[in-house]
């Protein structure tokens, strides 16, 4: 009995994917230690609200990853439809901020649920294939049903309005669809397409800010105290830490104000600022090893619905890093973004954390064979 257990746990520890493990601990503690050195001189101890989320998602982690993976796959779709509800409720009832009405007020905290949404879209994409369980390149025809149904709830998104979500959405479902196959005719029409709609989505479908923002980032010299004022600092904060940073504690454009938002989808200003060059080598290092991971656990899935969620958490972290640190050094516009694991914020952290939690879920549930 002794033997047969002891060979039951080493099973277990055997699925749990230790490389991820690594590099998730990694980016919590960089994460924490950035957030306390950027609100030194901040009222606000964000790093200790932070540590409180973390041992939220880490309970989040523990309980996505016990249940059993059939249980995500058997209720994708309602779950799914249970977050378009509550984003038809934020429409609703939303409490609006900074222009934006996009959370729900529970008294004591707030709920973003176009967090959710970014989960059950990978979900409800890796149920819908794993059913179709076709062989071969997809037709745009194939492409509806799913495509209407992650539009479904994108719209809701959209019209909080939040661009930077609702766009990071659409490139998580298109990444998991490209993995899934396209044939090459369906991508072409879909460029060309949405070559077209460009100049009309420009014109129509952005607010003002929006708009103000996309020309801000065409010339940050054009209004530099304006819509420029962030970015600008933030670059400047990058330039100061040249190659090997000012050091710790030792940075001055986040730690004295000069970058708004700094805490939040700026905090990467900080750890370039203080690390330099090679700090941000080793930071972009720890998004690529856990990218990694996460292929790596897609890779070993056994199931189709596994690979898929493997793909899309990949592809979550892969988009939401891309966008913000292209954001927060000019090299695209700003969309609020955050950077994971390492921006304030209950609700994008505990979204990164149960994501981590469906990668331990589908790497501890797969079938072992002797």
């Amino acid at each position: 009995m002794r033997m047969g257990a002891k060979t039951g746990a080493a099973a277990l520890v055997e699925r749990i994917e230790w490389p991820l493990v690594i590099v998730v601990v990694l980016l919590a503690a960089l994460g924490l230690l950035n957030l306390r050195n950027a609100s030194l001189n901040s009222p606000a101890s964000f790093h200790l609200a932070q540590a409180v989320w973390y041992m939220v998602g880490l309970g989040a982690i523990t309980v996505v990853t016990v249940i059993h993976t059939r249980f995500f796959q058997r209720w994708a779709y309602v779950g799914f439809g249970a977050v378009v509800l509550l984003l038809v409720a934020v429409a609703l009832f939303g409490t609006e901020l900074n222009g934006s009405k996009r959370w729900l007020n529970f008294g004591a905290f707030l709920v973003q649920p176009s967090e959710l949404l970014k989960l059950a879209v990978i979900v409800v994409t890796a149920r819908f294939f794993n059913d179709r369980n076709k062989e071969g390149s997809h037709s745009l025809r194939e492409l509806v049903v799913p495509t209407a149904i992650v539009l479904s709830g994108v719209f809701w998104v959209f019209n909080q309005p939040d661009l930077g979500t609702s766009l990071v959405i659409l490139a998580i479902f298109g990444t998991m669809v490209l993995f899934e196959g396209v044939r090459w005719q369906s991508v072409v029409a879909l460029a060309v397409a949405g070559v077209i709609a460009l100049p009309f989505g420009y014109a129509f479908g952005l607010k003002e800010y929006q708009r103000d923002r996309v020309l801000s980032f065409m010339n940050l010299d054009a209004d530099t105290h304006g819509q420029s004022w962030q970015v600008r600092q933030s670059m400047i904060a990058f330039g100061s830490g040249r190659v090997w940073g000012k050091g710790h504690e030792e940075g001055t454009q986040v730690q004295k104000g000069f970058v708004p938002e700094h805490e939040n989808d700026f905090i990467a200003a900080n750890w370039g600022e203080e690390r330099g060059f090679v700090g941000m080598l080793l930071l972009l290092g720890l998004y690529f090893a856990f990218v990694a991971a996460a292929l790596n656990v897609s890779r070993k899935a056994r199931d189709r619905y596994g690979v898929l969620v493997g793909v899309g958490v990949a592809a979550l972290f892969f988009w939401h890093t891309v966008v913000n640190l292209g954001m927060v050094t000019g090299m695209l516009p700003v969309v609020g973004l955050t950077l994971p694991m390492l921006s304030y914020g209950g609700s994008s952290l505990l979204t990164m954390m149960v994501a981590i939690g469906l990668l331990f879920n589908v790497s501890f549930h797969r079938p072992s064979y002797g």
